[in-house]
């Protein structure tokens, strides 16, 4: 197998563009459209939106799917359909909750599950297509290509939604959300043509056993100790890193007294530092790590390192107030975020084919549901978290200061799992030179 082309590796990422584009409308268009122009509880779409990621516990099943199948192109394309249907009755779920509530919330349940299964089935079946067919070298570069891309796809969408959505109607939002649907499907189409079959695969022997049922290749992923602390790393690791998505910018406004708009540019600031970060990573990840090709844990390790790092200086902010460098601090999170993510996601493209047979699905499916639980539960204990710590002790600043002091040392905790296993580097870093 001589592994995927540059250029294919990139119509890959388009994939991701795509779905990152849907996965907007879902989670931020429609959010809040929910609460300011429904007037709803924020709770609604928040919790439509953590019913997404459990329903993203469905991964491995995908992953195991696409593995028992001769190609993951069809798993890919399928997740986009249903991905798509998923939107496009979430808008129809939040027209009708203006006039139904107990119908148009059943409604988005629905929706909202073949978001998730969605996001699941094409996701899990890309990042297995990518772990199959690209060469270890160049699996942190993969990695930061596709997460760019779907970040890029995130705010394509949301410019193009948000300058053709005034003046605002519901029916405006099902048009434009068509649109972006109709468009972003079509991408995925066309990213995903023919390169699989571009690919050599061994075909399997006449004579060969058939493809293990799920439970028993679950049960090998399980027995593979490399594997479940991996999982457990994917886990912490992600929960540290989604613990300050909901706090934030309240953080901003209520220690730093800064407006809505200068909270929004700190936000965009510590995306551009994570983009910076992914595109460095993915570079050193491919081209500068060592005699080793492809070494990804020094990158793994520095960017929790640096994150914590970034944490507590936020922690410190909290106390401190307005005199500390905010933007800095900030942006050094993203950095640092960007960092780890591109490298943990390559080191999971590394680690994804081991085992006595292949099962690049299944173990991303795994490593996929546990990152989804992290994310759903990382923005609500973050949130939730200060809100107890306030209402306990009536004090803002220091119930800031604890959670961010709790997420650096998650990440500090990540930081020495990645470092640790010696067995797993072999996996993670590719052949020896």
């Amino acid at each position: 197998m001589t592994g995927m082309s540059w250029p294919q590796i990139v119509r890959l990422g388009f994939v991701q563009f795509a779905i990152g584009a849907m996965a907007m409308l879902a989670t931020s268009l429609l959010n809040r459209v929910m609460v300011v122009e429904l007037a709803l509880a924020a709770a609604v779409p928040a919790g439509l939106v953590a019913w997404h990621y459990v329903v993203q516990l469905s991964r491995p099943l995908w992953g195991h799917g696409s593995d028992s199948g001769r190609r993951r192109t069809p798993w890919i394309i399928g997740g986009m359909g249903v991905l798509g249907m998923g939107t496009m009755l979430a808008v129809d779920a939040t027209a009708v909750i203006g006039s139904n509530f107990a119908m148009g919330l059943t409604l988005a349940i629905v929706a909202f599950a073949l978001i998730g299964a969605g996001v699941g089935a094409a996701g899990t079946s890309l990042l297995a297509l990518l772990a199959t067919h690209v060469a270890h070298e160049r699996r942190a570069a993969a990695a930061a290509i596709t997460w760019i891309l779907m970040v890029a796809g995130i705010i394509v969408a949301a410019g193009t939604a948000g300058s053709l959505l005034e003046p605002f109607s519901i029916q405006r939002l099902a048009q434009v959300a068509g649109g972006v649907v109709l468009v972003a499907f079509l991408v995925a189409l066309v990213a995903v043509a023919g390169v699989e079959d571009a690919q050599t695969t061994p075909k399997p022997s006449p004579t060969a056993a058939p493809p293990a049922d799920f439970r028993e290749a679950l049960a090998e992923i399980r027995g593979d100790a490399e594997a479940r602390r991996f999982t457990l790393f994917v886990f912490v690791s992600m929960l540290a890193y989604s613990m300050q998505d909901l706090i934030l910018e309240p953080f901003a406004g209520l220690v730093f007294a800064m407006s809505p708009a200068a909270s929004t540019k700190l936000s965009g600031l510590q995306h551009s530092g994570v983009l910076i970060g992914m595109i460095l990573a993915g570079l050193g990840g491919s081209a500068f790590a060592g005699r080793r090709p492809g070494d990804l844990r020094p990158w793994i390790t520095f960017g929790c390192v640096a994150s914590a790092l970034a944490l507590g200086g936020l922690a410190m902010a909290a106390e401190v107030g307005p005199g500390w460098p905010i933007a800095a601090n900030v942006a050094l999170l993203g950095f640092a975020n960007g960092v780890f993510a591109v490298s943990a996601i390559g080191a999971m493209m590394g680690l994804a084919g081991a085992g006595t047979r292949a099962r690049e699905g299944m173990r991303m499916g795994i490593w996929g549901a546990a990152q989804a639980i992290a994310f759903g539960l990382g923005g609500v204990i973050g949130a939730v978290g200060v809100d107890i710590m306030r209402a306990i002790t009536g004090a803002t600043a220091p119930s800031f200061q604890l959670i961010f002091a709790a997420e650096a040392v998650l990440f500090l905790g990540a930081a020495i799992m990645a470092a640790r296993p010696p067995a797993a580097s072999r996996a993670v870093m590719g052949p020896a030179s």
